[in-house]
């Protein structure tokens, strides 16, 4: 970091984040540290933007809120799907109620989770993701930026029954493919994900009594089809560049320090979709339905 971005950098990262030569935080550290990092910074007067998910257990949280309110710092969470303007014009619809009341949504997601680490990087059994208590699995490395997102349009999830399981993935043993069903108020939901499949794809419907919306991320395009149509009726949305949603998500945040309303996923939201991430291994491991209210961890 020194040398290509010519920087300071420091090797303590409490007395870093205590110091007075800087004004925010990015915690981009695994999940187990994210708390105690964030609440330090919080107490040191910090602003701070937190990577998913929130963390790994939900020790800590009153804490951090309570330091967040009483010092009337800025703090959100790196959920970075709420910055795709794809998603947010079919948001915007979907809210809209044209439609009405959303009573079904299916979420379909898959990739080569290697092929996304060249060789060149570190292997992803040498990261995080090789234990659930760094924030490893597909539960809590990928399926919760789609749930994330979804509890945006349709709240939060009231109870989650999953089957997950080490399936192809060389070099872990956690979880790379899951199936769960979720109840979320009046809606069911569905997610299915994997993280060894040849394309990269990712496909959300949202059905009412009266029609459907239909987002296709990997297609860059999403649509509607009202009860009586002939077909889908689509909306193409160009692509971004790769690094296009993470740069806005920055600049939103600096933007959220100098007072600027929030844009980004709150602790709040993002608290929600740790409850969803516990239930989900809890009920993956017990082969029960969990409530997310009170998750198991």
């Amino acid at each position: 970091m020194a040398r290509k971005y010519k920087v300071p950098t420091s090797s303590n990262w409490a007395k870093a984040v205590a110091s007075e030569e800087f004004d925010t935080v990015v915690v981009c550290t695994p999940a187990h540290l994210h708390i105690q990092m964030a609440l330090l910074a919080l107490q040191s007067g910090k602003h701070v933007l937190i990577e998913k998910p929130l963390s790994h257990t939900l020790q800590g949280i009153p804490e951090l809120l309570q330091a967040r309110d009483a010092l009337g710092r800025q703090a959100a969470v790196a959920y970075v799907l709420h910055l795709y303007p794809l998603l947010i014009q079919a948001r915007d619809f979907l809210r809209s109620g044209v439609f009405g009341v959303i009573r079904h949504v299916t979420a379909t997601s898959g990739q080569n989770f290697p092929s996304l680490r060249p060789a060149h990087a570190v292997h992803y059994s040498q990261t995080y993701y090789r234990d659930r208590q760094t924030g490893g699995g597909a539960i809590q490395d990928a399926l919760t930026h789609t749930v994330n997102w979804v509890e945006s349009v349709v709240g939060p999830t009231d109870s989650v029954l999953c089957d997950c399981a080490h399936q192809v993935l060389p070099s872990v043993t956690v979880e790379d493919t899951v199936n769960l069903s979720a109840r979320n108020g009046e809606a069911l939901v569905n997610y299915t994900l994997n993280q060894f499949q040849a394309p990269t794809e990712s496909t959300l419907q949202f059905n009412t009594a009266i029609g459907s919306v239909k987002i296709e991320i990997h297609n860059g395009r999403w649509g509607t089809y009202r009860l009586g149509d002939a077909g889908w009726t689509w909306r193409e949305v160009p692509p971004l560049d790769r690094d296009a949603p993470f740069t806005s998500q920055a600049n939103l945040f600096l933007d959220q320090v100098e007072g600027q309303p929030g844009r980004l996923c709150t602790i709040e939201a993002a608290v929600q979709t740790l409850r969803f991430n516990l239930a989900a291994l809890a009920s993956g491991d017990s082969g029960r339905r969990v409530l997310c209210a009170q998750p198991e961890n």
